[in-house]
This record gives structure tokens, C-alpha cells and sequence, in this order.
């Protein structure tokens, strides 16, 4: 799953329950699996640096479910709390504020988050001074409901008011020290989606390491039916191109070298702005406008960024002018996560997609003809109401065709507030849905090691980016292409380009050896 949130926290392998499989290869050990884009499980804050300043500083801790665009909105939460002398903290036990940031993707990763907080009772009994929130995607979706399953929660924020948590976490202890007070007269609720985010964290060093996520826009004007997103997190909202690079010289100042731009179609960018009149400038966007393609074109420019990465796209806003940025930008990978989820029109329709196969075969095909080695993902659900053994089966053919070098398979999971949970029957039983899950789970695996096998013996420039935990003498990265690589390497590589020379390949990545540049 990338950012669309469409349906389930995606995993590459599911079993019959929907938990994650361990990986059957032993070439794992040795080869990243592809990023699980916009499905980072649990992230939880790691400590600043000590500093003078910090030195008896309140703390504050962050528990983070579900995508890349949660951890971002975590690490602005953070420095929110920084800015207004607040200290991270790596332990929940050393927490004056202890904050979940919540995926309402589906009901498995909301019962998570109970789970977690619910364990909090007894320490909010010892504590009683410690301030509990929830944030995010389920707050919004839910709101109040929180306080009735977890009483001793404080607040809760919804997806554009982050940038308000510490004045309401101030609001709370004010409340609390009010005669009288009690845990449900303290509470607070901020859920108003009309609010933009606000982000500028430019007089703060930036202290996420090597890799940065960066959301370019917020919200999703889409009307899919199976998806909660356009409900939890409001209408689109494009950030201003000179923000969005102010961000990035910053974060690249700050030791970044690679940056993941993130939204939930995030090709749509700059869709939402009013066209130029007079003698405004003009973007390649629809009527004038800036465009993503336009944005690529200035991150280019930005020294000392290496790589750029994208998260996630639609078909209906691919365009020449788009592939021809990624074809003129040496940095930007030649990956793109542009979901098909069906191959059937019927249940593309039914989905409300907005785009037959015919229409996303004409958008790929921009994207080949203008950019020849770039590669696609994408996510699939199966057993959708109303799919029979003919939709399915061209799900399996397009597949086929479109040669998907990632795919994330999800069985349909109905989700509250949706138009196919409220007007679509839930048509097709557990067992169809294990059963196609699986067959086309066996087809991706078949079709990505082809993809993977078909780069063997080549040299190709790799980004080499981390350490492997398993082999202290193992580097990982990707090819340009997205594809995960592995070398042998010290670690004085890592963050540089090296060239590799590939010579294992399976479903999941490539691995090979550094070939020395020529005397």
C-alpha cells in the first residue's frame, strides 16, 4: 500500500488471518525487502541530542501507526513541542506527554492503538499528572468516542490541528488545575479540517537523519468507495512550491540525502491552486499552474540532494510533462507507485477509480515511452463486493501485463463511513478472498522475479544507505529503478552511489558486488 491509505496496512505477505508471513527466502538476509511505502507499522520517538537547554525539560513522547505521512506528521509534532522547550524522550515511562499518532486504514490497525493506550490506565493512576493524546486518522474518524473506550485519555486532535498540540496539552493542565476539576471537564477536542498544517521548522536544526519524508499536499479530493482517507484527512491542500523547497534546503543542511515526497496523489499536486492571471508565472499544471513536474524540476537544482522518491500516484493525473521531469531529473528514481487495484472495469467502477484499464494502459504507456527504464508498483484488492472469478481473473491478466515490479495484495476489509461499507453488500465470502489472495500473491511473486532476474549481470548505480542488521559487512540500498540491492562494503559507503554489479536476483530485490572505477 502506498499513500492512497486505500484499504489495509500492507505487508508483502499475508496469511489467512492477515498477519504477516516470515520471509521464505533466506535472501532476505541479505536484500531489503521493498520498502512497505506508507506502512511503517509503529514508529516511536528517539531521543535528541542532549543539550544544556534540555537539561529538566518537560518530555514528550510519540507512539506512531501506520504510513510515512503519520511519521512525518510526528516529527512535526515534535519539533512543535521543541520549539516550546520540550525535551524527546526514547522511554514512555520518562513522558510528562505521551502522544498516539493513529492509522484508521482499517479496524485491526485502530485496535492497536486501544490495545496500547489501554494499557496506560494503571500508569495514568500512578501519574495522574501525565497527559495522554490521541492523534491522527482515528482521532478524526472517531473524536469523543475515545474518552467513552479510554477514560483516561486527555485530548484528542485530529489530522490538521498538530501543529496545535502543545498549546492544548497547556489547555489541558490549566483545565486540570481549575477548582473542582475533574478527568471529563479537562478534556479536549480539536478535529476542524479546515485548518491548514503548519510546518515551517527552519529555526530548529533538522535531526532525522539521511532520509526525510516531506508532504507536499494534505487530503485527497478522490471519492474512492472503499477508502476513509477523504473523511479523515479533509480536502486536498497543495503546499506553496517556495515552502516546500525552503523545507528541503533546510532538511539537506541538516545531513538529508535522499527525500520521499508524500502525498495521498501526489501527481495531483498544485491541482487545487488557482491558475495564474497576468503576469504570473506559468507552471506545466492544468491551466498554468505548478505542478509536480515543476517541483522536480527545482528539487534538481538543490545541492547535495541525491535521490528523490515518490508516494503515491494516480493514473488520471500521469502526464507528458510529468514524465518528461523524471526523464530530465538524474535524481528522481525510476519507481513509481501507481496502484491499479483491479483488473476489471466493473469493479474499477464500482470502486469509483476514475479510470477504466484502457485509460491507465494509455498513462503507463506515457510513462515507458518517455522514461524506458522506469518500473511500477502497485496495490491490489481482492474479493471486493461484487467481484466474481472473471474480475479476478483479470486482475491476474493485468498484472501479467502491466509487469508490476512491487505489488501489495489486500483482501477487501469493509471500513466505517465508507460508500461501499454503507451501500455495497459484502458479496464475497473469507474463503474466495484467502483463496484469490494467495493466487494472486503466487502470480506477483513470479512476476517481480522476472523483473528482478532480467537485470542480472548488468552495472547499475545503486544508493547505498544502511547497514544490514544481520551482516554488519552487508550495505543495502535501491537502484535507481527501486529495485533493493544489496553489496559487500564498508560503511563509509553508506549515503554514496556506488556501481553494482548484479548477479542475484529473487522476487523481492537484486544483490551483487561494487565494481571499482577504472584507473
Amino acid at each position: 500500500m502506498w499513500l492512497t491509505f486505500a484499504r489495509l496496512l500492507p505487508v508483502v505477505v499475508l496469511d489467512a488471518r492477515g498477519a504477516p508471513l516470515p520471509a521464505p527466502l533466506s535472501f532476505w538476509q541479505t536484500v531489503a525487502a521493498f520498502e512497505l511505502r506508507m506502512s511503517i507499522t509503529r514508529h516511536q520517538t528517539r531521543s535528541a541530542p542532549d543539550s544544556p537547554a534540555s537539561a529538566g525539560a518537560p518530555k514528550v513522547h510519540v507512539v506512531t501507526f501506520g504510513c510515512q505521512m503519520n511519521k512525518y506528521d510526528s516529527e512535526l509534532v515534535e519539533g512543535r513541542f521543541r520549539r516550546r522547550g520540550y525535551a524527546t524522550t526514547e522511554s514512555m515511562d520518562d513522558a510528562d506527554v505521551l502522544l498516539f499518532n493513529t492509522c484508521s486504514v482499517r479496524d485491526h490497525a485502530e485496535e492497536r492503538t486501544w490495545s496500547w493506550v489501554g494499557e496506560l490506565k494503571r500508569a495514568k493512576e500512578r501519574r495522574p499528572d501525565l497527559v495522554i493524546g490521541i492523534m491522527g486518522c482515528m482521532a478524526q474518524r472517531v473524536e469523543e468516542e475515545v474518552f467513552k473506550r479510554a477514560g483516561h485519555v486527555d485530548l484528542v486532535a485530529g489530522t490538521r490541528q498538530f501543529q496545535n498540540l502543545p498549546h492544548m496539552v497547556d489547555q489541558v493542565r490549566e483545565r486540570r488545575a481549575a477548582q473542582g476539576a475533574t478527568q471529563a471537564t479537562s478534556r479536549l477536542v480539536a478535529t476542524e479540517t479546515s485548518d491548514d498544517v503548519h510546518v515551517d521548522r527552519t529555526d530548529v536544526p533538522f535531526e532525522g537523519g539521511s532520509h526525510a519524508y516531506l508532504a507536499v499536499m494534505r487530503g485527497c479530493d478522490l471519492s474512492c468507495t472503499y477508502c476513509i482517507v477523504p473523511t479523515t484527512r479533509g480536502r486536498v491542500r497543495s503546499r506553496n512550491l517556495e515552502d516546500l523547497l525552503r523545507e528541503v534546503r533546510w532538511m539537506v543542511a541538516g545531513g538529508v540525502r535522499v527525500i520521499t515526497l508524500l502525498g495521498q496523489t501526489v501527481n495531483s499536486y498544485g491541482e487545487d491552486f488557482d491558475p495564474p492571471t497576468g503576469d504570473e508565472s506559468r507552471g506545466t499544471g492544468r491551466q498554468g499552474r505548478p505542478s509536480l513536474a515543476d517541483l522536480l524540476r527545482h528539487l534538481q537544482e538543490v545541492e547535495g540532494l541525491a535521490r528523490i522518491r515518490l508516494i503515491t500516484l494516480h493514473p488520471s493525473y500521469v502526464t507528458r510533462a510529468f514524465a518528461e521531469a523524471i526523464r530530465d531529473c538524474d535524481k528522481v528514481e525510476r519507481f513509481l507507485p501507481l496502484p491499479a487495484q483491479a483488473g476489471s472495469d466493473a469493479i474499477l467502477r464500482g470502486m469509483k477509480r476514475g479510470y477504466n484499464l484502457d485509460l491507465y494502459r494509455r498513462r503507463a504507456d506515457i510513462l515507458r515511452e518517455i522514461v524506458p527504464d522506469i518500473e511500477l508498483g502497485s496495490d491490489w484488492i481482492v474479493g471486493f463486493p461484487g467481484e466474481e472469478e472473471a474480475d479476478f481473473q483479470g486482475t491476474l491478466d493485468f498484472l501479467e501485463e502491466q509487469q508490476f515490479l512491487v505489488n501489495y495484495v489486500f483482501k477487501y476489509d469493509p471500513r466505517p463511513g465508507t460508500h461501499a461499507d454503507e451501500r455495497l453488500a459484502n458479496s464475497v465470502s473469507d474463503a474466495i478472498k484467502k483463496e484469490r489472495n494467495q493466487r494472486l500473491l503466487a502470480a506477483a511473486e513470479r512476476v517481480q522475479r522476472g523483473r528482478c532476474e532480467r537485470v542480472v549481470g548488468q552495472d547499475v548505480p545503486a544508493w547505498l544507505e544502511r547497514v544490514s542488521e544481520r551482516d554488519p559487512g552487508l550495505l543495502l540500498g535501491r537502484t535507481l529503478s527501486g529495485m533493493p540491492v544489496s553489496c559487500p562494503g564498508p560503511t563509509d559507503w553508506v549515503n554514496s552511489q556506488r556501481i553494482v554489479r548484479l548477479d542475484t536476483a529473487t522476487p523481492f530485490g537484486v544483490a551483487g558486488f561494487d565494481v571499482p572505477a577504472p584507473a
